[in-house]
């Protein structure tokens, strides 16, 4: 009850710089919100929700199924997670933020509103087969406070929405800080939370964070700082992401899964992150080893 409470408040849909009337429309973080919370009342709260850490009922064979619809959309099959190359040499956060500071020094590329954000999770609901399907979402702010929120399913545009200009100094909508204490009071409010943020609340904050800002070279740097200081982050090589680019991975392991963390070894920035299941689960259909989801966000 307690969890469902926390989503009514976060699907809340009027904002301080809103109608007082409610009488316009939604804007694109309390669509999402509303949507899920009436997808976890629609399926008896039996997502997969990766931030509690809960591991629920899901398909046992994801790649052989389809997706419901007139057409019979095939679904993607599950992404295998990602590898850590053989004999790379782990570079440490505390490296990583020191070198991210040194490449922020002349302030470029600058901060911007809006991101481009690639995502994949596995979930089922009570009525069809899990959707398996990445979503790519893309989100531009113009000059007057307008945006324009693009959602690309199978390399398809499936919604595109004009929001008129809005504006919120509320995190995570308000435009973040560049300095540690201020980012990590910002991500504290992003989280709602009045306490210290755990390792595995910090990613979520910082992952909600990047699916409303593209950041810049200096809030990339404070980001990493503020990352090194974090309990639990293991650094475990290189790898290769999603979309080909060169990382850095850092792992926190959970009782059952594993988050991963992969940030650009060259500027500190967040690459994207990845959670997976670290043991067999047979009695919900999931193997140690499968990935439970991913985001991976560009410029």
């Amino acid at each position: 009850m307690a969890d469902e409470l926390e989503l009514l408040r976060g699907a809340n849909p009027f904002t301080a710089d809103g109608s007082p009337y409610g009488d316009g429309p939604l804007d694109h973080r309390a669509e999402r919100r509303l949507n899920r919370l009436l997808s976890e009342r629609r399926t008896g709260r039996r997502r997969l929700l990766w931030s509690l850490g809960t591991a629920v009922v899901v398909a046992a064979t994801v790649c052989t199924l389809s997706l419901g619809g007139p057409n019979g959309t095939p679904a993607v099959a599950a992404p295998r997670p990602l590898v850590v190359h053989a004999n790379s040499t782990p570079v440490t956060l505390k490296q990583l933020a020191a070198l991210a500071e040194a490449v922020a020094a002349d302030g470029t590329p600058v901060l911007r509103k809006g991101t481009h954000v690639r995502s994949w999770s596995l979930g089922m609901s009570d009525d069809g087969p899990p959707v398996t399907v990445p979503e790519e979402r893309i989100v531009r702010w113009n000059a007057d406070d307008s945006h324009t929120e693009r959602v690309v399913e199978d390399g398809q545009v499936v919604k595109e929405t004009t929001y008129p200009p809005s504006w919120s100094d509320v995190p995570p909508d308000a435009r973040p800080p560049h300095d540690v204490a201020g980012l990590r009071a910002y991500l504290r409010e992003t989280a709602y939370s009045r306490t210290a943020l755990t390792t595995p609340e910090l990613l979520g904050a910082v992952a909600e964070l990047l699916d409303h800002w593209t950041l810049g070279a200096r809030e990339s740097a404070a980001l990493a700082r503020l990352l090194a200081e974090a309990d639990g982050l293991r650094p475990a090589g290189e790898v290769t992401d999603r979309l080909g680019r060169r990382g850095e991975a850092y792992v926190y392991p959970r009782s059952g899964s594993r988050l991963m963390l992969i940030m650009d070894p060259a500027t500190g920035a967040v690459l994207g992150m990845e959670s997976t299941f670290t043991k067999d689960r047979p009695e919900y259909g999931v193997k140690a080893g499968d990935v439970m989801d991913y985001r991976v966000w560009t410029r």
